[in-house]
């Protein structure tokens, strides 16, 4: 292990030695898996458990026990340019957690593999952390993160910039970079002018041709509106809704999506809905076709502008 720069690891409590002679309480998983290509299956697996478990028996079992539980039992005589990357990355995962370490670090492991291998190993990944092993998983894959995440940090240029449990990083983004990596297509930068109405304190938005109703307790200023496309609801009519938000325009985009179907309008700004297969069906949307855009002033998070350094 490389000693850091500066600071110090704890495990436990216990201050992490970069040169422990003893077994390591961290293993790591590549992203490339960097198995041995010389060495079957059951020597990658096997390969750190020499020199800390002497019985030959013992390293066998616990070979095995990997192998059945990681689905791998099969390809203990293979080597690994004859795998898969989903079979790849599951020898790679037995390799790691062969020396029961406390902490499993890894390193977009899922970013080279297929859909299905992909959720394969999510799964094996979520069931590993449920069984107590604590997981720094690297990623810049937003759903990879909401899947298998129960704390995120967002870093940007080494720095990070929010971290906190997923809802509060998807719903809260605290900047642009943050909003940008949880996947938010509707976001916009303009001014923000703070007025009251009644009990409920809002403000108005200037963005391009547009005047947005916010929902927002901050000071008079530059910055961005971030809206959840799953928060834009279109209509073929003009609503008689109590959303303040409500524009007309023409639909210039359909993409369709694994969570459904999103739908681009034109506005004066490009906004993004995104609505079911059966709805976009139903409303026979279709690119040219002028539709309705609605979303409430509490659907749009006001992030300022940062302040110069």
């Amino acid at each position: 292990m490389t000693p850091p720069d500066s600071g110090e690891i704890f495990v436990d409590g216990i201050r992490h030695e970069s040169n422990a002679a003893k077994g390591p309480q961290i293993s790591i998983v590549y992203q490339d898996q960097a198995l041995f290509p010389h060495m079957t299956v059951w020597q990658n697996i096997e390969y750190g458990l020499h020199g800390r478990v002497k019985a030959k028996p013992e390293r066998s079992a616990r070979v095995r026990a990997l192998a059945r539980e990681l689905q791998i039992e099969q390809l203990l005589g293979r080597k690994p340019g004859t795998l898969s990357g989903g079979e790849s990355q599951r020898v790679a995962l037995a390799r790691a957690l062969a020396v029961r370490p406390k902490i499993l670090m890894l390193d977009e492991p899922l970013s080279s593999l297929d859909i299905r291998a992909r959720a394969g190993i999510r799964s094996i990944l979520r069931e590993l952390n449920r069984s107590g092993i604590t997981m720094i998983h690297v990623t810049h894959d937003y759903e990879e993160a909401i899947s298998l995440a129960s704390r995120i940090a967002v870093m940007e240029r080494g720095t990070i910039v929010q971290s906190g449990n997923p809802r509060e990083i998807f719903m809260c983004p605290k900047s642009e970079f943050v909003a940008r990596f949880t996947g938010i297509k509707n976001f916009y930068e303009g001014s923000l002018v703070r007025t009251k109405h009644g009990a409920a304190t809002t403000g108005t938005f200037l963005t391009g041709p547009l005047t947005m109703s916010v929902a927002v307790d901050a000071r008079p200023g530059n910055g961005f509106i971030a809206i959840r496309s799953e928060d834009v609801t279109l209509s073929l009519a003009k609503p008689e809704s109590s959303a303040r938000n409500i524009f007309e325009g023409t639909i210039v985009d359909i993409i369709p999506t694994g969570n459904g179907v999103e739908i681009a309008i034109d506005t004066g700004i490009d906004i993004v809905a995104r609505v079911t297969g059966q709805s976009c069906s139903e409303m026979n949307l279709e690119c040219g076709k002028k539709v309705w855009v609605q979303f409430k002033a509490t659907a749009a998070r006001f992030i300022p502008a940062a302040s110069p350094p």
